[in-house]
């Protein structure tokens, strides 16, 4: 009897993980991707038996460099896809992909380790034609940690999060607060860890009015691995509209032309006068 609740349990974890997390959208092997005013290019990378993950590549004239985007939970890059004219337009090209089971993706399993397999498999194949320092990871939401971990295993110029979660686990336990922690590990994403490890740097921007991923998930995220994160703010900002605030697309310009951050000298600034009060 015991064995049999803790299997249902565990089942209706599962499918509520699931639910919590993706919503995706599934295209035709037919369908055809068109962006106005933008050239693009479909991939494929088959990363094991049964599986692909399908992508666009959107390109320009004598780029700056490359962002891999890594997008959020819902739909699929047929919908996504017109957000890469926020990095084209300032010089970089872009490559975004679709998630196992998203669009045109292929694949029935689905866990964190699975994706973050494939992210890194589609990231060897990008260094493989771009030096990493003209690669800049960036994730959404929900590719927010997924971006995070990249970042920490390898050498990218930048990592850019937009409205990224201190954890999944800490997540589920808001918006699902029945559920057993024990339980909820399936997705756990723990951003806070794999930030420690990044050594590039950290550009984070978050709305204040964000009620889906609270802004002081962002907060907490910053002081984690200071010496190398800035935090943007979009006052007024939500969860799906940054893209709607003029102000959300100068930060984003700004973040993305930004070079390494020289160190401080404090003999030279009036980090000094807090070291003389405290000798006097």
């Amino acid at each position: 009897m015991i064995l049999s609740i803790y299997i249902i349990t565990n089942v209706a974890a599962y499918f509520l993980q699931e639910r919590f997390l993706f919503k995706p959208e599934k295209l035709p092997p037919d369908f055809q991707f068109k962006y106005p005013n933008q050239k693009s290019v479909e991939h494929n990378l088959y990363v094991g038996d049964d599986i692909r993950i399908n992508g666009v590549h959107f390109s320009i004239p004598e780029p700056k460099g490359v962002v891999l985007y890594l997008k959020g939970n819902s739909r699929s890059i047929k919908g996504w896809g017109k957000f890469a004219v926020d990095f084209t337009r300032l010089g970089f090209d872009v490559v975004m992909v679709d998630y196992r089971g998203f669009g045109k993706s292929i694949g029935l399993r689905r866990s964190e380790k699975d994706i973050k397999h494939d992210m890194q498999k589609v990231y060897d194949v990008l260094r493989s034609k771009v030096d990493e320092k003209y690669i800049t990871i960036y994730g959404r939401s929900m590719g927010s940690g997924f971006a995070t971990k990249l970042a920490s295993n390898n050498n990218p110029r930048m990592l850019i999060l937009e409205s990224p979660y201190y954890s999944m686990t800490k997540m589920a336990k808001r918006y699902i607060p029945f559920m057993p922690a024990s339980l909820i590990l399936k997705y756990p994403l723990r951003t806070y860890k794999w930030i420690k490890y990044v050594t590039c740097p950290i550009k984070i921007i978050h709305g204040t009015k964000d009620k889906l991923i609270p802004f002081g998930s962002s907060l907490a995220l910053s002081n984690i691995n200071p010496k190398v994160t800035r935090l943007y703010s979009v006052i007024g900002g939500g969860h799906n509209d940054l893209y709607t605030h003029e102000e959300y697309h100068r930060m984003l310009e700004e973040v993305v032309k930004s070079e390494e951050l020289a160190s401080i000298n404090p003999d030279e600034t009036s980090l000094s006068f807090k070291r003389k009060a405290a000798k006097n």
